[in-house]
C-alpha cells in the first residue's frame, strides 16, 4: 500500500514529504523531497511565542495546512501517481508548543489536516502526540516504534540517533525480551541554527564550517551541561520551548566574559555532541552500532565529534540499512498512518512513560 508522510521540523524551513510503499515487514521509499517554505512563512513560524495572538496562530494553521496539501500533490505529480493510489497521508505538522511536564501537559502541532484531506482527496491522519499524553505519556519521541520495526537486530545492540532540531535516541537491544527505550537527549541543530540565523542570516551552518572556525569555551559548555534536563532520568522529551536563544543568553551572561560568535557556535556544536554521547554512554553502554538520521548527519564536524566521543561504537547512516537519513522522520509518519488505520498501538510506554499502549492519531476524511 502507498502512504505519504509529511512533516516540518524545528527549523521550519521546509516540508519533508515521502511517498512510501509499506509491506507487512518492510518498506520501499518511492520518492522523498523537501519543499521549502516561503521566507515570510518561515519567519512567522519561528516568531511564534507564548504571547502570539490566537488569530495569528490560527492563520498559520490554515496557511501551513495548504502548504502541506500542496507538497503532497507536488510529490504525487512528480511521480505520476494518482491520489486514488494512496491509502492515507500521515502528517506530523509543525510543532509550536511542547511542554510535557506542564500541568496539564501541553503539545500543539499546526497545519490543518482538514485542508490537507480536502486539497488532496486523501484520508489524512494527524494529531499523533496527544493520545499518548492522554495515557500519561510525554507524547514524544514517537519515532522509536518505527525504528524498532525497521532497524532492530537480533545480533547487535543498536542505537538510532535522530539529529533534528532536537536530538533523540532509540535504544534497540538485540535481546528480544529487553524493552526498547528512547528519549530526547537535548538540542540537536536548534541552537546552532538559531545562533547562525541571528549572527549570519543563514538558515544553518553548512557542514559545521563556521563552528570549526571557533574555539570551544569550556566554562560555557560546563554551564550549559549543568541544565537539569541533561541529568533528568527518562522518560523525557523537550523542544525549543526549553532550548532557545533566551536559554543560551542566560548561560552566556553567567560566564561574565565575552567571546566571539564563532566560539559560541563551536561550543553549541560540542553541547550537542557531548549531550548525545553522555546519553548513549549512560543509557546504552553495550551499544555496538549507532545509526544516524536527520539533518545533523550532514554536519561533518558534529559527526566527527560523535565518533571521537564514542570510540567503541560504529557510527553509521540509516542509509546503510535502506532508509535515506533525511527521509526517516517523514517515513515514520507514513508508517504511523498505517498503524492508525489498522488500529495498532504505535506508542511505546517504555519510551514515553504512558500508562498503556495507545492508538495514535485522528482520522480526517476528504469528504
Amino acid at each position: 500500500m502507498l502512504f505519504i508522510g509529511l512533516m516540518s521540523g524545528t527549523s521550519a524551513d521546509a516540508i519533508d514529504a515521502a511517498l512510501v510503499s509499506l509491506a507487512e515487514d518492510d518498506l520501499e521509499i518511492i520518492d522523498y523531497r523537501q519543499y521549502p517554505l516561503e521566507a515570510g512563512l518561515q519567519k512567522s513560524l519561528r516568531g511564534i511565542n507564548p504571547s502570539s495572538p490566537i488569530e495569528a496562530i490560527s492563520e498559520l494553521d490554515c496557511l501551513l495546512g495548504r502548504c502541506f496539501g500542496q507538497a503532497a500533490l507536488a510529490l504525487l505529480d512528480a511521480n505520476g501517481t494518482g491520489a486514488d493510489q494512496v491509502r492515507a497521508i500521515g502528517s506530523h505538522g509543525q510543532t509550536i508548543l511542547h511542554l510535557p511536564l506542564a500541568t496539564p501537559p501541553l503539545t500543539l502541532q499546526i497545519g490543518d489536516p482538514n485542508l490537507i484531506a480536502g486539497l488532496t482527496g486523501i484520508t489524512t491522519i494527524a494529531d499523533f502526540r496527544r493520545a499518548d499524553m492522554a495515557a500519561g505519556g510525554q507524547g514524544a519521541p514517537l519515532a522509536p516504534a518505527f525504528h524498532a520495526w525497521k532497524f532492530r537486530s537480533n545480533r547487535v545492540n543498536r542505537v538510532v540517533l535522530n539529529i533534528g532540531g532536537i536530538a533523540n535516541i532509540t535504544i534497540l537491544p538485540c535481546t528480544p525480551q529487553e524493552e526498547v527505550r528512547g528519549f530526547d537527549t537535548g538540542p540537536g541543530n536548534t541552537l546552532m541554527d538559531a545562533w547562525i540565523q541571528q549572527c549570519m542570516g543563514r538558515n544553518y551552518d553548512e557542514q559545521g564550517r563556521w563552528a570549526a572556525t571557533g574555539n570551544l569555551q569550556q566554562e560555557l559548555l560546563k554551564l550549559m551541561l549543568s541544565d537539569p534536563y541533561f541529568s533528568a532520568p527518562p522518560p523525557k522529551s523537550t523542544g525549543k520551548d526549553d532550548f532557545n536563544l533566551a536559554w543560551l543568553a542566560g548561560h552566556t551572561d553567567k560566564t561574565g566574559s565575552s567571546c566571539r560568535a564563532e566560539d559560541i557556535q563551536a561550543t553549541l556544536l560540542e553541547l550537542t555532541a557531548a549531550s548525545i554521547s553522555d546519553a548513549v554512554s549512560t543509557s546504552a553502554p553495550g551499544t555496538s552500532e549507532m545509526l544516524v538520521c536527520g539533518g545533523g548527519i550532514h554536519n561533518t564536524v558534529l559527526m566527527q565529534r560523535l565518533q571521537f566521543l564514542l570510540p567503541g561504537i560504529a557510527v553509521k547512516s540509516t542509509g546503510d540499512y535502506g532508509v535515506n537519513p533525511d527521509a526517516v522522520e517523514a517515513v515514520t509518519f507514513a508508517w504511523l498512518a498505517r498503524q492508525r488505520l489498522e488500529n495498532i498501538p504505535a506508542n511505546l510506554p517504555s519510551v514515553t512513560g504512558a500508562g498503556k499502549a495507545a492508538v495514535l492519531g485522528a482520522i480526517y476524511e476528504p469528504g
